[in-house]
């Protein structure tokens, strides 16, 4: 922990930092707020004894609200689709926004996006990062949407070196020096842009909030219809957890009887046994979240500031250069403000409104025939599926990255509809029209590229020597 006096001149200089880059002041506020908890000794952990598993039956089931789909379709005029779209995608080897990769059939998850709002009549928001604006608005002045989405920007945090808690500077890259701060950061954008204010002075008053890359988030008239209904300030879409999902944020009751939002990030490593339980904390957040923008102008001009449980992030200063200086990143994740409104509700919904695609595994499955697109030419995952979930494990050497993984399925990507698990180890190239069923592992043991021939049928293990 710091001294008084060392601590205070810290922040001046983050302070002084955030001014130069002309920073909202709220912003810099926030940053306060989590700086001093940093100093104070805080860590942002979320501990089993604080916290205990959300009751099953006090979770109502998108299933059983079917009847209020006419109530949402009356309330569209009155809504807003706000879509995170500041990722660029660099774990899938991107230097452009993500949401400007093709997802299938030559459609990108922008188009796609763009095109749900068109079908629903109901206005589009997207949330850019400042590395990510210019690439979605060139690529939506392509796209001549009849109603122009909106849009506004993330804030950034500068990032905090581990020796000394001060401001890192890294003068090859200044850009280096800065980290988005966590999709938390919704709330003081939408206020500090003059979003917020906008949607409102334009009778919108209900906002659902998702990730461009999970394409299974859509615009559901029965959970508006809910939501808008029931008059609550705030809804997390939540699904049950299966061993898939380990590390997804869990959703759990604090003992002094809000809800509350655990990330594997807020979990302390001797309690991560209880975390990975899927038996006691059942749920987990989607990141499908339903906002009542009346409260949240209300929660913002009483405390000024959004504050959220914090995340701090241990990271490298340079994310290519392990042997630069060791940092930390403040990050809060939006969810997490389910502890802040009171009335907070969640809801569970099917598997089906949660695929995100974050790595090529992903991709691979939904290019595959284990999602087609339906009449309302959303994203679905196939009816012809009996099979649920698809484990997907390409050699990250050949497939990690998109340019690497689009030149071994020039061809298009295989059959999957009736496979349970793919496992491909070494460099392996897919011809036309492949089909692999059950459970196969294709390894490669060769030093040159191995060619599955097209038409070929897989149901067994593939070795190339």
């Amino acid at each position: 922990m710091l001294k008084y006096l060392d601590a205070a001149e810290n922040l001046s200089f983050f302070v002084s930092k955030m001014e130069k880059e002309g920073i909202d002041r709220i912003v810099i506020d926030t940053f306060a707020y989590y700086y001093r908890q940093i100093i104070e000794g805080e860590t942002g952990l979320v501990r089993d004894k604080d916290i205990v598993p959300v009751d099953p039956n006090e979770i109502e089931s998108l299933n059983k609200i079917q009847g209020y789909a006419e109530a949402g379709r009356d309330t569209l005029k009155n809504s807003v689709m706000i879509v995170l779209n500041g990722g660029l995608g660099t774990s899938m080897g991107l230097t452009k926004a993500k949401s400007l990769l093709e997802v299938k059939n030559g459609k990108t998850f922008l188009e796609l996006t763009v095109h749900q709002a068109e079908t629903h009549q109901v206005t589009l928001a997207l949330m850019n990062s400042f590395s990510t604006h210019q690439d979605t608005q060139a690529a939506l002045s392509k796209l001549n949407p009849s109603r122009f989405p909106l849009l506004f920007l993330q804030h950034k945090f500068p990032k905090i070196l581990k020796e000394g808690l001060v401001p890192a500077t890294w003068p090859k890259n200044s850009d280096l020096e800065w980290n988005p701060p966590g999709h938390g950061d919704i709330y003081t954008a939408l206020y500090t842009s003059g979003m917020l204010k906008k949607l409102l002075d334009q009778g919108i008053i209900y906002a659902f909030i998702s990730n461009s890359d999970n394409l299974g988030a859509t615009m559901d008239e029965s959970l508006l219809g809910y939501f808008s209904e029931n008059r609550f300030p705030f809804m997390m879409e939540v699904a049950e957890k299966t061993p898939d999902d380990l590390k997804g944020g869990h959703l759990a009751r604090h003992k002094k009887g809000h809800l509350i939002l655990r990330e594997i990030a807020q979990c302390p490593e001797a309690e991560l046994d209880a975390f990975t339980d899927i038996h006691r904390f059942r749920f987990f957040n989607t990141n499908n979240l339903w906002i009542n923008l009346k409260f949240l102008k209300n929660l913002i001009e009483k405390h000024r500031t959004i504050e959220l449980p914090m995340i701090l992030n241990p990271k490298t200063l340079d994310p290519r250069d392990e042997t630069s200086p060791q940092v930390y990143q403040v990050e809060t994740a939006m969810g997490a403000a389910i502890s802040l409104f009171e009335g907070a509700t969640a809801i569970k919904v099917p598997r089906s409104r949660f695929f995100p695609v974050k790595k090529c595994n992903d991709l691979l499955a939904v290019r595959s025939d284990c999602f087609i697109f339906s009449k309302e030419n959303n994203l679905i995952i196939n009816p012809k599926r009996t099979l649920y979930t698809i484990k997907i494990d390409l050699d990250p050497r050949y497939y990690g990255k998109i340019d690497f993984f689009d030149q071994r399925f020039k061809e298009g990507a295989p059959s999957l509809i009736h496979c349970e698990s793919l496992r491909i180890k070494g460099d392996v190239f897919f011809e036309s029209n492949v089909k692999v069923t059950g459970n196969v592992n294709i390894i490669n043991r060769g030093n040159t590229p191995a060619v599955i021939k097209a038409g070929t049928v897989i149901d067994h293990d593939f070795v190339f020597e």
